[in-house]
């Protein structure tokens, strides 16, 4: 049954003005209220669909994605928020284009923002790059917009950079929130972000990263667990020191994986490349050294084979809270006998925590529609009731 009120009386209480005509980079950079009403309009919109309410607020416009690395889960995410909320989207082939030929970021980013009213961007691989380059997009189309070449401002949305996964972690956290139920069960939980051993090589540390950045907000007691040498940006593990002396919560560092899943009520097992390697891959890019970059994924596929054991495995889960923490990943994972010889987890704990883990990749659509609806919406609490109160249906019944 529709009861659109209890979000707009949620929205009520917060102050999120801010994020009205603004961007979504780093979670760490927007204010609680910021982050809860993104939770509260991610909610809002599902109800609404789910009661198969219209929530189109364009009736135009478009969309553009840019993937600079391979995605399945926030390629699809954002393509149905786009269209949940009436645009159409446009993938940007970087190939296709001219940026092949030496465009600047000023003229691409202005030259397909024409009629944009979002841009997604996913680009992770590069410590020191990705987000700076999302920021140079987002001075670009504001410029444009100052001098009338655009008649609106495209919002950025972080798919995705080398420093945080925002729109995977905010999904993460609503998934927590509900399988908790309330924001409020939170304070005193312990999530367990572990590294986990991959046959394969530098993967991004922005999930890590997201995780330890964002959760430590809520005043959980998260515990961040890795082999020596997988250290992740140092600069990152301040800000989730940080977040929880202020939220009453606690962030650990250990080098056992066991010791993060004692008593743990949610484990997170993700492989990812250390911050020096990555440091190093970058430099190697930008002097387009190939041999270099060869020789450095062989020592780390050789670094990564010594930490085998770096396993979710059923014995370590008998040891979380109860032995039924609840198991998370971003998705795909390594799954032991399946997708790999031997990778994060066994088949089994895979298995059972299947359909959570769909649950949880299912928040991500929703959360960037409510990134973007709080950025081009002034007054949220009177569109999602006009939406609610409008005769507008998703389909024909």
């Amino acid at each position: 049954m529709l009861n659109i009120e209890k979000f707009i009386n949620k929205l009520d209480t917060l102050d999120f003005k801010n994020m009205y005509e603004n961007d979504f980079f780093l979670t760490w950079e927007k204010t609680d209220d910021e982050l809860e009403a993104v939770f509260t309009v991610a909610d809002a919109l599902r109800h609404l669909r789910e009661n198969n309410k219209s929530t189109r607020i364009f009736d135009s416009g478009l969309g553009i994605s840019l993937f600079r690395d391979n995605s399945t889960r926030t390629r699809f995410s954002f393509a149905s928020a786009c269209n949940l909320l009436g645009l159409e989207v446009q993938d940007l082939d970087e190939g296709k284009s001219q940026m092949a030929h030496g465009e600047t970021v000023r003229e691409t980013a202005n030259m397909i923002s024409f009629m944009a009213d979002v841009i997604g961007i996913r680009d992770d691989m590069y410590i020191g790059k990705g987000n700076a380059y999302m920021r140079e997009v987002s001075n670009a189309v504001k410029e444009g917009h100052k001098a009338g070449v655009l008649e609106q401002r495209p919002t950025l949305v972080n798919l995705q950079c080398d420093i945080d996964h925002p729109t995977q972690t905010m999904a993460d956290m609503l998934s927590i929130i509900h399988h908790f139920g309330g924001v409020e069960n939170l304070k005193g939980k312990k999530l367990a972000m572990t590294w986990a051993y991959s046959p394969s090589y530098g993967k991004p540390l922005s999930v890590p990263q997201g995780i330890i950045g964002l959760m430590t907000r809520f005043g959980m007691e998260v515990v961040l667990a890795h082999p020596e040498g997988y250290e992740v940006m140092p600069e990152v593990e301040e800000i989730a020191k940080k977040n929880a002396k202020v939220s009453g919560g606690s962030f650990k560092k250990t080098n056992s994986m066991a010791e993060a899943f004692e008593n743990a009520d949610i484990v997170y097992p993700k492989s990812w490349a250390p911050f020096a390697a990555m440091e190093k891959r970058t430099q190697l890019y930008g002097e387009g050294n190939f041999e270099g970059i060869n020789a450095l994924e062989k020592e780390l596929l050789a670094q990564n084979a010594e930490h085998k054991d770096w396993e979710c495995t059923e014995e370590l889960m008998k040891i979380t809270k109860n032995g039924k923490a609840l198991y998370m990943h971003c998705l795909p994972a390594d799954i032991t006998g399946v997708s790999c010889i031997k990778g994060e987890v066994e088949a089994s704990v895979f298995d059972r925590y299947r359909v959570p883990l769909y649950k949880e990749a299912s928040y991500k659509p929703y959360i960037i529609a409510a990134m973007i609806f709080l950025s081009k919406i002034k007054n949220p609490q009177k569109v999602l009731r006009q939406l609610a109160s409008s005769n507008r249906t998703r389909k024909f019944e």
